[in-house]
C-alpha cells in the first residue's frame, strides 16, 4: 500500500509525518506505579526541510494538577528513515546536499520498507550530562519501537548501558516507555512513561519549535 503525504513535506518522512508538532502531558518514573514521582513533559518534533525530524522533550517534576516544581531533564536528538546515504544527504559537517531529494515520491519511499508494515527507522537523542545515544528500530504505522544500538558517555553521566523505547498514537494521544539497562547483562527495567496529548500550533510542526508554556511554569 503506497504511502500517502498529509502535506508538503518531504516524501521519505510521510512515515514519521504523525509524529510532528508539540505534544504534552504526564508520565510517571519507574513503572508507572501509584506513588511513584510524577513528571509534566512537553515534546517537540518538527521539520526541517532537510530529511529528517528534529526532536526536543523538556522534563519537569510536577504535581498531580500539572503544578511544575522543578526541571527534571532535557532530550534533543534527529529522527530518520534509517537508509544508505545519497549526494541530496547534507554533511558530513555543513558540506551542502544535493538539491534534488533522495525520495522524490510516495512510491520512491515504498522501496525502503522492511516488510509490508515495517519502515527502518534511526534516532539519535541526546542528553545532559554528556551521553548520546544513536537508536535503531522500526516505524509501523502509527507505532515505533526503538533500541539503543550505542550509547556515548562522558565523566559526568550516570549508570546506562542500553534502552529500548516505544511511541503509538492511540485516539489522538501519543502513548511512550522508557526502559533501561543499567549494566551489561542486566534485564531491561521501568525508566519512565507518559501520555501526551497534541497541541494546537500556528505552524503545526514545520518551523522550529518554541517556548513551552506550561502550567505552573514561571514566566517574566
Amino acid at each position: 500500500m503506497a504511502t500517502e503525504l498529509p502535506y508538503d513535506l518531504l516524501p521519505e518522512l510521510a512515515p514519521l509525518s504523525w509524529l510532528i508538532g508539540s505534544w504534552e502531558g504526564q508520565g510517571r518514573l519507574g513503572a508507572g506505579e501509584e506513588g511513584t514521582e510524577i513528571f509534566y513533559q512537553r515534546v517537540d518534533i518538527a521539520e526541517t526541510g532537510l530529511p529528517f525530524l528534529e526532536y526536543r522533550a523538556e522534563t519537569w517534576l510536577s504535581e498531580e494538577d500539572g503544578t511544575l516544581i522543578r526541571p527534571l531533564t532535557f532530550e534533543s536528538g534527529y529522527w530518520a528513515l534509517d537508509r544508505d546515504r545519497h549526494t541530496a544527504d547534507v554533511g558530513p559537517g555543513m558540506s551542502p546536499a544535493d538539491v534534488v531529494p533522495a525520495y522524490r515520491s510516495a512510491e520512491d519511499v515504498e522501496q525502503l520498507r522492511k516488510n509490508e508494515t515495517d519502515f527502518p527507522i534511526t534516532a539519535t537523542i541526546t542528553h545532559p550530562g554528556s551521553m548520546s545515544e544513536l537508536y535503531y528500530g522500526i516505524v509501523r504505522g502509527p507505532q515505533i519501537q526503538l533500541k539503543a544500538d550505542a550509547v556515548l558517555q562522558g565523566t559526568l553521566s550516570g549508570q546506562y548501558h542500553s534502552a529500548n523505547r516505544i511511541y503509538g498514537l492511540v485516539n489522538g494521544q501519543m502513548f511512550w516507555r522508557w526502559d533501561v539497562v543499567t549494566a551489561e547483562g542486566e534485564e531491561p527495567q521501568p525508566h519512565a512513561s507518559g501520555i501526551l496529548d497534541k497541541m494546537p500550533s500556528e505552524n503545526d510542526g514545520r518551523l522550529p519549535p518554541g517556548k513551552p508554556h506550561l502550567p505552573g511554569k514561571h514566566e517574566t
